[in-house]
C-alpha cells in the first residue's frame, strides 16, 4: 500500500476505531536484555541487534497479535536491546480498545520475563540456588529462596497517529533506531548531556559540539511578525525575503547561526542550514530526559559536530506547547548568546 491517502488515520481518543498506533515497550531498569547491539567495523549504517532468547520471545508476543485480532496489521517493528518498537493498523473497528490489546500483550510479555528470570536463577538440575544472575540482582531473597523482581513493570507507551506523514516519518525512525544508537556510542562526546555551561549568567545544559562556543562570530535568526504580515499584504514587500537570505548568505561567510527556529520562516532558514551542513546553536523550549535523542532531521547534523542544543529548562515530560512568553524568552537568549560570544 502506498501514499498516505490510501491510510485510515486515528482521529481524537477513538481507540477503538480504524487508526495507526505506534507501540514502545521498554525494559524500566534499561537493561539490555533484549540483545546485543553490533557495530560492524564501527560503521553505524551497519549496525544490529541480536537478540537474547528473551528478545526473540518478546518480539513474537508482539507480532503474534494478528493471530488473535485479525483486523490488526504489523506495518513495522524493530527491537533494541532495551526495547522494542511495533508499529500497528487496525484496519477494522474492535470490539475491544487498542489500550485493552496491548495491555493484553503486556500480560503476555510480563509472563515471558518471570519465565525468563526465574530459569536465569535457577541450574539446569531443577534445584533453586542463592545465586542470581547479576543483571536480576534486584530480586529480593528470603533465606536461601529467591524471588525474582518483574522485568516488564511498565505498561507500553501508545501513540497515535492522526497526520498525514506521520507514517512514514515512525517507520524511518523504528527503522533507523539501531543505527542511532550506533552513532550515540561511537561519538558519546556530542549525545552525552553536558552540565552547567554559563552564558550570559544563565545556566544551560547542552547537547551536541560545544566547541561551537569558540567561533568568531555569530548572528541570532528572529523573523518578526511585522515581516510576515507585511509580506503578506505586498507581494512586491522584500523585506522578510531579504532578511531569510541574509541569515543563509552570513552562515556561508562563517557565521554561527542561533536561534530556537520557531516561526515557518525560521524553520526554513534552518533546512537550509541543514541541508548545506552550516553549524548553529538550537535553543530548545524543554530540558532533555534520559536517553535524550536529537530529533530525525537534526541527529546526523549533531552527529557530524554542526549542532549544538542548549536548554535552560529541566525536562517536562508533560509539556505539548510552546508558549509566546516562552518564545519572546528563547529569542532574548539567542540574543545575548550571540552578544556575550
Amino acid at each position: 500500500m502506498s501514499g498516505n491517502e490510501q491510510w485510515h488515520w486515528q482521529t481524537g481518543k477513538a481507540w477503538y476505531g480504524i487508526g495507526i498506533y505506534h507501540v514502545t515497550l521498554t525494559i524500566p531498569s534499561r537493561e539490555p536484555l533484549f540483545g546485543e547491539l553490533v557495530i560492524p567495523e564501527n560503521d553505524p549504517a551497519k549496525a544490529w541487534v541480536r537478540r537474547t532468547e528473551l528478545g526473540d520471545k518478546v518480539t513474537e508476543e508482539a507480532l503474534r497479535i494478528n493471530h488473535y485480532y485479525p483486523e490488526i496489521r504489523v506495518i513495522q517493528h524493530c527491537l533494541m536491546p532495551d526495547h522494542l518498537h511495533v508499529i500497528y493498523y487496525v484496519t477494522e473497528p474492535m470490539y475491544k480498545s487498542i489500550k485493552s490489546v496491548v495491555r493484553g500483550f503486556w500480560q503476555g510479555v510480563k509472563k515471558i520475563g518471570r519465565a525468563y528470570t526465574i530459569d536465569k536463577a535457577t541450574p539446569s538440575t531443577g534445584q533453586e540456588t542463592p545465586f542470581i544472575q547479576p543483571e536480576f540482582n534486584s530480586g529480593k531473597t528470603d533465606g536461601e529462596k529467591i524471588y525474582p523482581s518483574p522485568i516488564f513493570t511498565e505498561i507500553p507507551f501508545i501513540r497515535p497517529m492522526s497526520k498525514h506523514g506521520q507514517l512514514q516519518t515512525m517507520i524511518r525512525y523504528v527503522q533507523m533506531n539501531p543505527q542511532r544508537l550506533a552513532t550515540k556510542r561511537l561519538m558519546p562526546e556530542y549525545f552525552c548531556v553536558q552540565e552547567g555551561i554559563e552564558i550570559a549568567g544563565r545556566t544551560y545544559r547542552s547537547v551536541g559540539n560545544a566547541d561551537l562556543l569558540q567561533r568568531a562570530r555569530y548572528m541570532p535568526v528572529h523573523v518578526r511578525r511585522t515581516w510576515v504580515e507585511e509580506a503578506e499584504q505586498h507581494d512586491d514587500n522584500n523585506h522578510l525575503r531579504n532578511y531569510m537570505n541574509g541569515c543563509v548568505l552570513a552562515a556561508r561567510q562563517g557565521a554561527v547561526m542561533v536561534s530556537p527556529f520557531i516561526s515557518p520562516q525560521e524553520k526554513m532558514v534552518q533546512q537550509v542550514l541543514l541541508r548545506e551542513g552550516h553549524p548553529f546553536i538550537l535553543i530548545a523550549d524543554n530540558g532533555f530526559r534520559d536517553y535524550y535523542k536529537p530529533a530525525d532531521g537534526i541527529f546526523d547534523a549533531v552527529a557530524a559536530g554542526k549542532v549544538l542544543i542548549l536548554s535552560t529548562w529541566e525536562y517536562d515530560p508533560m509539556k505539548k506547547r510552546v508558549t509566546m512568553a516562552q518564545c519572546a524568552q528563547m529569542n532574548k537568549m539567542a540574543e545575548e548568546i550571540c552578544q556575550y560570544l
